[in-house]
Protein backbone atom coordinates (compact mmCIF):
# COMPACT_ATOMS: atom_id res chain seq x y z
CA UNK A 1 0.00 0.00 0.00
CA UNK A 2 1.37 3.58 -1.15
CA UNK A 3 -0.45 5.68 1.55
CA UNK A 4 -1.07 4.38 5.25
CA UNK A 5 -4.74 4.29 6.12
CA UNK A 6 -5.95 7.67 8.43
CA UNK A 7 -8.04 6.19 11.34
CA UNK A 8 -9.87 7.67 14.17
CA UNK A 9 -9.82 6.05 17.20
CA UNK A 10 -13.10 6.87 19.40
CA UNK A 11 -13.78 5.29 22.36
CA UNK A 12 -14.70 6.64 26.28
CA UNK A 13 -12.20 4.38 28.06
CA UNK A 14 -8.80 6.22 28.01
CA UNK A 15 -6.85 2.95 28.38
CA UNK A 16 -8.67 1.29 25.63
CA UNK A 17 -7.92 4.43 22.91
CA UNK A 18 -4.10 4.32 24.17
CA UNK A 19 -4.06 0.90 23.60
CA UNK A 20 -5.69 0.31 19.85
CA UNK A 21 -3.53 3.62 19.19
CA UNK A 22 -0.18 1.99 19.93
CA UNK A 23 -1.74 -1.20 18.72
CA UNK A 24 -2.42 -0.18 14.84
CA UNK A 25 0.73 2.21 15.00
CA UNK A 26 2.79 -0.49 14.37
CA UNK A 27 4.98 -0.10 11.42
CA UNK A 28 3.74 -3.21 9.52
CA UNK A 29 -0.29 -2.68 9.51
CA UNK A 30 0.31 0.52 7.06
CA UNK A 31 -2.13 2.41 9.18
CA UNK A 32 -1.79 5.94 11.10
CA UNK A 33 -4.14 6.79 13.86
CA UNK A 34 -4.73 10.23 13.59
CA UNK A 35 -6.50 11.44 16.04
CA UNK A 36 -8.59 9.85 18.97
CA UNK A 37 -12.12 11.21 20.75
CA UNK A 38 -14.16 10.36 23.75
CA UNK A 39 -17.70 10.32 22.69
CA UNK A 40 -20.01 11.08 19.92
CA UNK A 41 -19.83 14.60 19.85
CA UNK A 42 -16.13 14.29 19.48
CA UNK A 43 -15.88 12.09 17.23
CA UNK A 44 -18.14 14.03 14.66
CA UNK A 45 -15.91 17.41 15.30
CA UNK A 46 -13.01 15.49 14.71
CA UNK A 47 -13.73 13.92 11.35
CA UNK A 48 -14.91 17.49 9.97
CA UNK A 49 -11.14 18.47 10.72
CA UNK A 50 -8.99 15.37 10.45
CA UNK A 51 -10.78 13.55 7.35
CA UNK A 52 -9.61 10.29 8.56
CA UNK A 53 -10.07 7.55 5.95
CA UNK A 54 -11.58 5.26 8.28
CA UNK A 55 -13.28 5.59 12.27
CA UNK A 56 -13.01 3.09 14.66
CA UNK A 57 -16.27 3.74 16.55
CA UNK A 58 -17.19 2.23 19.81
CA UNK A 59 -21.64 2.29 20.52
CA UNK A 60 -21.58 2.77 23.93
CA UNK A 61 -20.53 5.95 25.44
CA UNK A 62 -21.94 8.58 27.82
CA UNK A 63 -23.50 11.87 26.26
CA UNK A 64 -23.92 10.93 22.46
CA UNK A 65 -22.92 7.50 21.96
CA UNK A 66 -21.88 5.72 18.54
CA UNK A 67 -25.21 5.25 17.56
CA UNK A 68 -26.20 8.71 17.46
CA UNK A 69 -23.07 9.50 15.94
CA UNK A 70 -23.06 7.49 12.92
CA UNK A 71 -26.35 9.30 11.30
CA UNK A 72 -24.21 12.25 11.63
CA UNK A 73 -21.04 11.84 10.21
CA UNK A 74 -22.81 9.59 6.91
CA UNK A 75 -24.80 12.67 6.12
CA UNK A 76 -21.80 14.97 6.18
CA UNK A 77 -20.08 12.43 4.78
CA UNK A 78 -21.51 9.62 3.18
CA UNK A 79 -18.66 8.04 1.73
CA UNK A 80 -16.90 8.05 5.64
CA UNK A 81 -15.88 4.22 6.37
CA UNK A 82 -17.10 3.63 9.73
CA UNK A 83 -16.29 0.19 11.73
CA UNK A 84 -18.01 -0.52 14.91
CA UNK A 85 -15.74 -1.92 17.42
CA UNK A 86 -17.82 -3.10 20.49
CA UNK A 87 -18.46 -5.23 23.15
CA UNK A 88 -21.95 -5.22 22.44
CA UNK A 89 -23.63 -8.70 21.85
CA UNK A 90 -26.73 -7.03 20.91
CA UNK A 91 -27.39 -8.20 17.30
CA UNK A 92 -30.09 -5.07 17.00
CA UNK A 93 -27.61 -2.45 18.46
CA UNK A 94 -25.10 -3.86 15.75
CA UNK A 95 -27.62 -3.96 13.19
CA UNK A 96 -28.92 -0.40 13.80
CA UNK A 97 -25.36 0.96 13.28
CA UNK A 98 -24.88 -0.71 10.00
CA UNK A 99 -28.53 0.66 8.55
CA UNK A 100 -27.38 3.73 9.71
CA UNK A 101 -24.18 3.82 7.35
CA UNK A 102 -21.34 1.83 9.29
CA UNK A 103 -19.62 -0.65 6.93
CA UNK A 104 -18.26 -3.60 9.55
CA UNK A 105 -18.42 -4.74 13.13
CA UNK A 106 -16.07 -6.21 15.10
CA UNK A 107 -15.98 -7.03 18.67
CA UNK A 108 -13.37 -5.92 21.30
CA UNK A 109 -12.03 -9.35 22.19
CA UNK A 110 -11.51 -9.83 18.48
CA UNK A 111 -7.50 -10.76 17.52
CA UNK A 112 -5.12 -7.85 16.61
CA UNK A 113 -4.51 -9.39 13.09
CA UNK A 114 -8.53 -9.81 12.83
CA UNK A 115 -8.43 -6.18 13.50
CA UNK A 116 -6.46 -5.12 11.14
CA UNK A 117 -7.96 -7.00 8.37
CA UNK A 118 -11.04 -5.70 8.64
CA UNK A 119 -10.19 -2.27 9.15
CA UNK A 120 -8.38 -2.39 5.76
CA UNK A 121 -11.47 -4.29 4.64
CA UNK A 122 -13.60 -1.44 5.47
CA UNK A 123 -11.03 0.83 4.17
CA UNK A 124 -11.70 -0.34 0.56
CA UNK A 125 -15.43 0.28 1.15
CA UNK A 126 -15.96 -3.31 1.31
CA UNK A 127 -18.35 -4.47 4.40
CA UNK A 128 -17.41 -6.47 7.03
CA UNK A 129 -19.77 -8.79 8.91
CA UNK A 130 -19.86 -12.02 10.39
CA UNK A 131 -21.82 -14.29 8.54
CA UNK A 132 -24.70 -14.77 11.10
CA UNK A 133 -25.60 -11.33 11.37
CA UNK A 134 -25.12 -10.45 7.56
CA UNK A 135 -27.83 -13.32 7.10
CA UNK A 136 -30.18 -11.61 9.87
CA UNK A 137 -29.66 -8.37 7.91
CA UNK A 138 -30.86 -9.81 4.59
CA UNK A 139 -33.57 -12.08 6.62
CA UNK A 140 -35.09 -8.89 7.86
CA UNK A 141 -34.49 -6.62 4.43
CA UNK A 142 -36.50 -9.36 3.09
CA UNK A 143 -39.25 -9.86 5.91
CA UNK A 144 -39.71 -5.68 6.14
CA UNK A 145 -39.85 -4.44 2.68
CA UNK A 146 -41.77 -5.48 -0.58
CA UNK A 147 -38.77 -3.81 -3.10
CA UNK A 148 -39.25 -3.64 -7.08
CA UNK A 149 -37.84 -5.84 -9.55
CA UNK A 150 -34.86 -4.99 -10.52
CA UNK A 151 -36.55 -4.96 -13.39
CA UNK A 152 -37.66 -1.66 -12.24
CA UNK A 153 -34.47 -0.02 -12.75
CA UNK A 154 -32.80 1.37 -16.08
CA UNK A 155 -29.95 0.28 -17.94
CA UNK A 156 -27.90 2.92 -16.11
CA UNK A 157 -28.61 2.46 -12.62
CA UNK A 158 -28.16 -1.54 -12.74
CA UNK A 159 -24.50 -0.53 -13.76
CA UNK A 160 -24.58 1.92 -10.51
CA UNK A 161 -26.31 -0.68 -8.52
CA UNK A 162 -23.53 -3.40 -9.60
CA UNK A 163 -20.51 -1.20 -8.72
CA UNK A 164 -22.14 0.43 -5.38
CA UNK A 165 -22.25 -3.46 -4.56
CA UNK A 166 -18.87 -4.18 -5.42
CA UNK A 167 -17.56 -1.91 -2.40
CA UNK A 168 -17.13 1.48 -5.12
CA UNK A 169 -17.40 4.95 -3.74
CA UNK A 170 -18.93 7.86 -5.89
CA UNK A 171 -15.70 8.74 -7.43
CA UNK A 172 -14.80 5.26 -8.73
CA UNK A 173 -17.89 4.63 -10.06
CA UNK A 174 -17.77 8.09 -11.81
CA UNK A 175 -14.60 6.97 -13.40
CA UNK A 176 -15.40 3.52 -14.39
CA UNK A 177 -18.76 5.07 -15.71
CA UNK A 178 -17.33 7.89 -17.13
CA UNK A 179 -19.47 10.09 -15.54
CA UNK A 180 -19.37 13.09 -13.04
CA UNK A 181 -19.90 12.48 -9.44
CA UNK A 182 -22.81 14.34 -9.54
CA UNK A 183 -24.77 12.05 -11.71
CA UNK A 184 -23.54 8.76 -9.80
CA UNK A 185 -24.99 10.53 -6.34
CA UNK A 186 -28.16 11.13 -8.40
CA UNK A 187 -28.29 7.61 -9.64
CA UNK A 188 -27.87 6.65 -6.21
CA UNK A 189 -30.53 8.71 -4.99
CA UNK A 190 -32.82 7.38 -7.41
CA UNK A 191 -31.69 4.23 -6.25
CA UNK A 192 -32.61 4.45 -2.52
CA UNK A 193 -35.96 5.41 -3.22
CA UNK A 194 -36.73 3.07 -5.93
CA UNK A 195 -35.86 0.22 -3.75
CA UNK A 196 -36.87 1.56 -0.54
CA UNK A 197 -33.66 1.84 1.02
CA UNK A 198 -32.36 4.32 3.40
CA UNK A 199 -28.05 4.05 2.56
CA UNK A 200 -25.60 2.44 0.45
CA UNK A 201 -24.68 0.02 2.66
CA UNK A 202 -28.64 -1.75 2.49
CA UNK A 203 -28.22 -1.15 -1.44
CA UNK A 204 -25.02 -3.24 -0.84
CA UNK A 205 -26.93 -5.98 1.36
CA UNK A 206 -29.81 -5.90 -1.96
CA UNK A 207 -27.23 -7.03 -4.35
CA UNK A 208 -25.99 -9.69 -2.34
CA UNK A 209 -29.91 -10.85 -1.55
CA UNK A 210 -31.45 -10.33 -5.32
CA UNK A 211 -28.06 -11.30 -7.16
CA UNK A 212 -27.51 -8.51 -9.27
CA UNK A 213 -23.79 -7.70 -8.61
CA UNK A 214 -22.22 -9.86 -11.75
Amino acid sequence: MSEKIRVLVVDDHNVVRAGLSALLSAEKYDIDVVGEAGDGREAIEKTRSLQPDVIMLDLAMPGMGGLEAIPIIIQENPEMRILVLTSYSDDDQVVQAIRSGALGYLRKDSSPDELVSTIHTVYLNRMSLPPDLARKMMLQSQESASKPAPGGLTERELDVLRWVGRGYSNKQIALELSVSTTTVRTHVSSLLRKLQLENRTQLALYTRQNDVSD
